[in-house]
């Protein structure tokens, strides 16, 4: 399956559009994240915890997005867009979502 944030690949050519796909993953900020977190929000530096659960939150949203693309017939997904959020009252869960145009391409 061919994704690009792009309307169009580059040597193809779009034969069909099918329609709007999507992913969304939602992961909770624990408690031993946030600590963590704090920690090298103090001294400087990254948040390796943080990072690894919106890499995989990432992950999750393609692969849900590239599913269905899969599952209406598509070879290729076009328009990628991703967004982060973080959703609750206190912002303690961070969601991906994925969005873009299923495609059959020559």
């Amino acid at each position: 399956m061919l994704i690009t944030t792009t309307p169009n690949i580059e040597g193809k050519q779009i034969a069909s559009y099918i329609g709007l796909v999507n992913g969304e993953a939602i992961i909770g900020a624990n408690l031993v994240k946030d600590f963590f977190a704090n920690i090298s929000d103090i001294v400087g530096g990254r948040s390796g915890a943080y990072e690894q659960g919106l890499r995989e939150a990432k992950s999750i949203a393609i692969k849900e997005m590239t599913d269905q693309a899969t599952r209406l017939g598509a070879n290729a997904i076009i328009g990628v867009d991703l967004d982060y959020q973080t959703i609750g009252g206190n912002g303690s869960m961070l969601m991906v979502s994925c969005n873009g145009t299923a495609v059959i391409v020559q």
